[in-house]
């Protein structure tokens, strides 16, 4: 029988996350302007957003009377070229991060 000197097994360890960690969603909100048109506000809505009339109207409507309104909720890169879309068409847009 021989014996094995100096043989060792080394254990690895991995480390994993039990969750991983998302970017937070990102609000694209439009603000009410004195010059903008109602109904091409609805207009833009049902265009950029693929939005039925009703909803679209809904958040024209939320515009109007509060002065702003969220349209759209998501991951960063899209609601920043929803931004784009909407402020060529000359409506007031921002965006900020959604409450966690």
């Amino acid at each position: 029988m021989t014996a094995v000197h100096g043989a060792t097994k080394e254990q690895t360890e991995t480390k994993t996350r039990g969750e991983t960690q998302l970017a937070p969603p990102w609000h694209v909100i439009v603000h009410d302007d004195p010059v903008t048109l109602m109904t091409y506000v609805t207009k833009v809505f049902m265009q950029v957003f693929g939005y039925p009339q009703d909803k679209a109207q809904r958040l024209m409507l939320e515009v109007h009377k509060t002065g702003r309104s969220i349209v759209w909720t998501g991951a960063r890169e899209q609601a920043e070229m929803y931004a784009q879309k909407l402020q060529a068409h000359h409506l007031l847009t921002s965006l900020e991060v959604a409450d966690a």
